[in-house]
């Protein structure tokens, strides 16, 4: 039994109904494996028409007792197949979202217009104890922050996303936003859960954290920064529980491990353990100049090219920044299953092999 489990005080009954959007990805495949270890039986797993559900199945084979676990197909754009999805459910962790799509209307409709099916869902079936609303730190303003000062759940999000030219921040924060007004308006218990990189089998490959190989070289951008990692089991077993716990409605946890490695430290072990090649690192001081010059060149061209980098991106992303899972631990009893250390080296191996998720 995983340490992460904590069982008292749940609103849930091991009987009642658990919907899971987006049950056959790489994080939802995990949270129906969290679940059923905690005992709940009477899981609703949706996926998407096109989704390859292999890894969901060999979660399911490994538990018995899974007669009561339904595999269902919907489209959470369907007017049709969210009150279908919802009936009789008491809980929805909504883990589906649109993930790769690159113009900001695609991203827009595969997070905010389906979030806004599903509410809509549970508000007309008036049963919903909680909804478990998957945001990221993506949103996060990270401006005003000091060098090397904590980014914790008190933290600004993003005023206005789309100066961050990123379709996927853009709409994560539209997608909490909502999720926070149906909570205002129509009484949805909700809890907003923001990973940072959640990483491991399944998740290939190099956060734009440490930097980026887009001019034909890697340019380690990260320097000495902590990378906000989450290992995908322990982001998973704490998204069960922000489902479970009483008295957390209307709370934001962040979800980060412990004892997270520098940029330079993961690159480094990426390098001996995955794959070499030749890096350039540049110091912090000249990727602002530059992303402050991008913007400049973006303005006084009139927008020909976009600033695709830009200053809002590099507080994100680049500042020196500390994390903290003190909330997680506290209001939900959470603990990580998985060190950190085994978790690189279970990513690294599945680098490695190349596996991909759904």
């Amino acid at each position: 039994m995983n340490s992460f489990l904590n069982t008292g005080n749940f609103i849930v009954r091991p009987d009642e109904c658990i919907l899971i959007t987006g049950a056959a990805g790489f994080i939802g495949c995990r949270v129906v494996n969290s679940l059923l270890k905690l005992g709940y039986r009477n899981l609703r797993c949706l996926t998407r028409p096109s989704s390859k559900i292999a890894r969901l199945e060999e979660v399911l084979a490994a538990h018995e007792d899974t007669s009561r676990v339904r595999v269902i197909t919907g489209n959470l754009l369907s007017a049709d197949d969210c009150p279908q999805a919802v009936r009789g459910a008491v809980v929805v962790y909504h883990l589906a979202a649109g993930r790769g799509e690159k113009s900001f209307p695609d991203a827009f409709m595969n997070s905010v217009i389906t979030t806004r099916n599903l509410l809509d869902a549970c508000v007309a079936e008036g049963k919903i104890r909680r909804f478990v609303n998957m945001s990221s730190f993506a949103v996060y303003k990270n401006n005003g922050n000091p060098r090397r000062g904590l980014l914790d759940e008190s933290a600004p999000v993003e005023d206005h996303p789309e100066l961050r030219y990123n379709s996927y921040c853009f709409a994560k924060a539209e997608q909490d936003k909502l999720v926070a007004e149906y909570g205002r308006r129509f009484k949805i218990p909700y809890v907003m859960m923001r990973p940072g990189w959640v990483y491991g089998p399944g998740n290939p490959g190099i956060h734009g954290r440490v930097g980026i190989g887009t001019f034909g070289i890697f340019l380690h951008l990260g320097g000495g920064n902590t990378m906000p990692l989450s290992y995908v089991d322990n982001c998973a077993d704490a998204m069960a529980l922000a489902g479970l716990k009483e008295n957390v409605d209307g709370e934001v946890f962040n979800v980060v491990d412990d004892n997270l490695p520098s940029s330079r430290k993961f690159l480094r072990l990426y390098k001996r353990n995955v794959k070499n090649f030749k890096s350039v690192y540049l110091p912090h001081a000249l990727t602002y100049c530059l992303c402050r010059f991008w913007e400049w060149y973006c303005k006084w061209s009139m927008g020909q090219l976009p600033a695709a980098y830009n200053r809002r991106m590099w507080h994100a992303n680049w500042k020196s920044t500390r994390y903290s899972n003190a909330k997680l631990k506290s209001r939900l009893g959470w603990k990580p299953a998985i060190s950190t250390g085994e978790g690189l080296r279970r990513h690294f191996e599945s680098c490695r092999a190349g596996e991909t998720h759904a």
